[in-house]
Formats: structure tokens, C-alpha cells, sequence
């Protein structure tokens, strides 16, 4: 059986203070360390052997998984990084308090931003400090790739390439592996593993610093079983062979050819 962990960061420092944090780099606080530790000790009790690992550009995942490598003995393992696993670009709400837009903007139009599929946030000018053109750790990166504000939808569209390129290709080889991300990437993974919709994937939370257990059979994508290890911090999984269902394919009925009228002879 293939074991694949997805793990949302622990607790960041903007997670406490209620702030849009997207694309910022933002450390853990002591609670989101507390929760690394926590993992960890989930994870070795399981007895879990990790072949793999990923993260992204981002700390807090990157701490995250560096803690729990290292509570469970496992830190020589590869580990990937990419931006492509980064969390969703907030745009212009970066760096703002989540109640105070709700004040502002409304209730409702914020609930549009952060939990409709392919509603993006106001684009982030520029000239802020939280335009990712200012981080060095894109420099590398061609400035009309970088997200500048995205809806799930786009976020997924950045994810899913990479996973299907460089995680997939391990998971059907056999090797078990433990991805350190974030809320909305980690929606992109759920999305396409579970195949659940559009408009039921923002609804699909990940608790903080909470391993998600995910067991595949080998050679396969196939999910057999999935479960947070942490029963008293989980949240609702989508249901497991919830396959998109295909609609069968119209029969049509196949005219039988028509008898051929033979005209009777009539005897003189």
C-alpha cells in the first residue's frame, strides 16, 4: 500500500493575527511549532518509512516539514521545492485583516473572494511591498508567470501540472510520500485525487499542522483509505470513489430493413 501525507503548515504568525497571507512569507508562531512536534509523533506512531518529500517556497511549510523529518527521524530524505506548491495569491488583500475587509468590503463579498472556485481578489499593485516581484526568492522566476491575485481555480491550474509531473510519477512507483503545503494547494491535490467538483472544493478545509493520511494501492492512484491523524482536530474528506460518473452513451435503435412487398400472382 502507497502512503501519501498532506500536511497544511502549522499555524503562521498571520494566521493568528486573522491576516490575508497568501504568497507572504510569514513565520510559525510557538502554537504552529507545537503542532510540527505533534505531526511528527502522529506520523512515527503510525510507523510510516517516507521515500520522498515536498514543500514549497514558503517557511512555514518548509519548517514544517524540516520539524516533522526530524521528529521522526527521516530528515535524510529528498526533499523538492517549488513556488508552483506555494499557497493561493490573495492580490490586494495581502497583508489585511480578514474582519476588518468583512467590515469594509461586506460579509458577502468577502465570503466571494476567499470560498467561490474562480472568483479572484483584486489584483496587488505593483508598487506594494507584498508584490512577489519584491521577494528575491522569485528573482529567478519570469515576472508575467507570477500570480498577482488568483481564485482557487487558478491556484489549481498552477498546482496540478506539478503534481502530475513530479508527485504522481513517485506515488505510482510505490514510494510513500509526504507533501508540506498549504491550505489551497493542498484543495488542488484533494480536488483532482478525490475528483470532487468546483463548486464543493472550496468547502473542503485543512486544519493546521494536522497530517492527512492518504493510502493508495500500489502502482496506483486508486485511494483505499483516508484519515486525519489527529481524530480530535479533523475536518470533513470528500468521499472516497466519488468518481465523476460518466453518462452512458445513447443507444439508438437500429431500423430493421424494411420486408420487400412481394405482389402474388393471381391464376387465369
Amino acid at each position: 500500500m502507497t502512503k501519501l501525507i498532506l500536511i497544511r503548515h502549522g499555524q503562521s504568525q498571520w494566521n493568528l493575527e486573522n491576516r490575508f497571507t497568501g504568497f507572504h512569507d510569514i513565520g510559525l508562531t510557538k502554537t504552529g511549532l507545537k503542532e510540527a512536534d505533534k505531526a511528527a509523533k502522529l506520523i512515527k506512531k503510525e510507523g510510516i518509512i517516507l521515500d520522498v518529500g515536498f514543500t514549497s517556497f514558503q517557511r512555514r511549510a518548509i519548517k514544517t516539514l524540516w520539524l516533522t523529518l526530524e521528529g521522526i527521524d527521516q530528515l535524510h530524505i529528498p526533499v523538492t521545492k517549488s513556488w508552483l506548491l506555494n499557497e493561493r495569491h490573495y492580490g490586494a488583500l495581502t497583508g489585511l485583516n480578514k474582519q476588518e475587509t468583512r467590515d469594509k468590503h461586506g460579509d458577502e463579498q468577502v465570503h466571494i473572494w476567499r470560498r467561490s472556485f474562480d472568483v479572484p481578489p483584486p489584483q496587488i499593485d505593483e508598487t506594494s511591498e507584498f508584490h512577489p516581484s519584491k521577494d528575491p526568492k522569485y528573482a529567478h522566476i519570469a515576472p508575467d508567470l507570477l500570480p498577482t491575485g488568483e481564485s482557487l481555480k487558478m491556484t489549481t491550474e498552477r498546482v496540478l501540472p506539478y503534481f502530475k509531473e513530479q508527485v504522481v510519477p513517485h506515488l505510482k512507483a510505490g514510494s510513500n510520500v509526504m507533501i508540506s503545503a498549504h491550505g489551497n494547494s493542498l484543495r488542488a491535490i484533494l480536488k483532482f485525487l478525490f475528483n470532487v467538483p468546483d463548486k464543493d472544493i472550496p468547502g473542503f478545509e485543512f486544519p493546521t499542522g494536522n497530517p492527512l493520511l492518504i493510502e493508495m494501492k500500489h502502482g496506483t492512484l486508486d485511494i483505499t483509505s483516508a484519515r486525519y491523524l489527529d481524530e480530535t482536530r479533523a475536518k470533513e474528506l470528500p468521499e472516497i470513489g466519488a468518481a465523476k460518473k460518466k453518462a452512458p452513451a445513447k443507444k439508438t435503435a437500429k431500423k430493421k430493413p424494411a420486408k420487400k412487398k412481394t405482389s402474388k400472382k393471381k391464376s387465369a
